[in-house]
């Protein structure tokens, strides 16, 4: 027993000894790495407007939309029926959270109860393709080029239909 004691203390003072000696280097820090919000805009919607959206695609493919340029199904636009032409707004599905920017470059729906037609790549984003309809928020934020109050009296000229 006393030997191994012995051996244990020799190999303790050994490895204190060699601890000692050496230096061990202070672990370099991580870069600090900084999350970015997806889309956060400070600034309050100049327009508003909650209802039922629904989506149009390969019916309308290559057909001339109200703002004269040819309507593409896999691109980011929809259709309004008073937003000027070529205003951006976020569209946000209320069911499930989705979000995605269209540009506004067509007239419509046509269909009672619904509020903006969304192409098919909008509506996939949207997540909501498969059922065709979808209750959605309509935000149409400030242009950072155009001033305020301009973009404030084009959405108020794009009041919702009754």
């Amino acid at each position: 027993m006393y030997r191994m004691l012995r051996v244990v203390g020799i190999f303790c003072a050994a490895a204190a000894s060699l601890g000692a000696c050496t230096t061990a280097e202070a672990p370099t820090p991580e870069p600090a790495t900084q999350t970015v919000a997806a889309y956060a805009p400070t600034q309050e919607p100049v327009y508003e407007e909650v209802g039922m959206a629904s989506w149009y695609g390969p019916w309308h493919q290559g057909r001339k939309t109200a703002s004269g340029e040819r309507f593409d199904m896999n691109a980011l636009t929809a259709a309004h029926p008073s937003l000027p032409l070529d205003t951006k707004a976020r569209i946000t599905n209320l069911e499930n959270g989705r979000s995605v920017e269209v540009t506004v470059n067509d007239r419509g729906p046509y269909v009672k109860g619904r509020v903006i037609d969304l192409s098919k790549r909008a509506a996939e984003k949207l997540g909501m393709k498969k059922q065709g309809t979808a209750t959605v928020r309509i935000e149409v934020l400030p242009d950072p080029d155009e001033d305020e109050e301009d973009a404030r009296v084009a959405a108020a000229n794009a009041s919702p239909r009754s």
